[in-house]
């Protein structure tokens, strides 16, 4: 750090180390530059961005199907909720899709009660981002993972994880062996 310099020996002094003088602040008075290598900046920059971006999940969105019509067992979309719940936890976004076959339709409150059992099963985890809307034959809903909320839950698990014991381990049977002499059969 320099300090105030004019601007005519801030372009000679980048000029001599062979970098750019590069505007960091243009509204203050006066304006602050730095003199850096502004290439080398720039694909800084986008290697960050990049990594940023494979790194967040917030993007990507997985669908979990609840069966091909309403006649779906209840453990079965339990099997579901679970597998949700961990997709959240992960951090990605989750659609829940259920279809309606034939006359079952009539009955499409019978889906958005369905949707907001799930919806109150991972409240803990997740937030409703939208609410279940049917599209022809198709009742879907969207859940987002609340970061809060996971946070909190790992924190909670780890806690109560840490403040355990192992548990103690099994007596295993005994095994009689003869000894030399012995007969080998058990009295009856």
């Amino acid at each position: 750090m320099i300090g105030v310099v004019e601007l005519e020996e801030a372009k000679r002094l980048a000029a001599e180390a062979g970098l750019d003088l590069v505007e960091i602040a243009a509204d203050s008075r006066p304006p602050v530059v730095r003199v850096m290598d502004f290439g080398k900046y720039k694909y800084e920059q986008a290697k960050k961005e990049k990594s940023s971006k494979t790194k967040s999940k917030a993007g990507e969105i997985k669908e979990v199907r609840l069966g091909r019509s309403m006649k779906i067992d209840p453990h079965d979309v339990g099997i579901r909720v679970a597998q949700a719940r961990d997709f959240l936890i992960e951090g990605y976004r989750v659609v829940f899709v259920q279809n309606f076959r034939g006359r079952e339709l009539a009955f499409s409150a019978r889906g958005t009660q369905r949707m907001s059992e799930i919806a109150q099963q991972l409240a803990d985890i997740g937030r409703v981002e939208m609410t279940p809307r049917l599209a022809g034959k198709r009742m879907s809903m969207i859940m987002v993972p609340d970061r809060a909320k996971i946070d909190a839950l790992k924190h909670k698990q780890n806690s109560t994880a840490g403040g355990k014991t192992a548990p103690k381990p099994k007596a295993s049977p005994v095994v009689h062996t003869p000894a030399a002499g012995e007969s080998s059969s058990a009295p009856v």
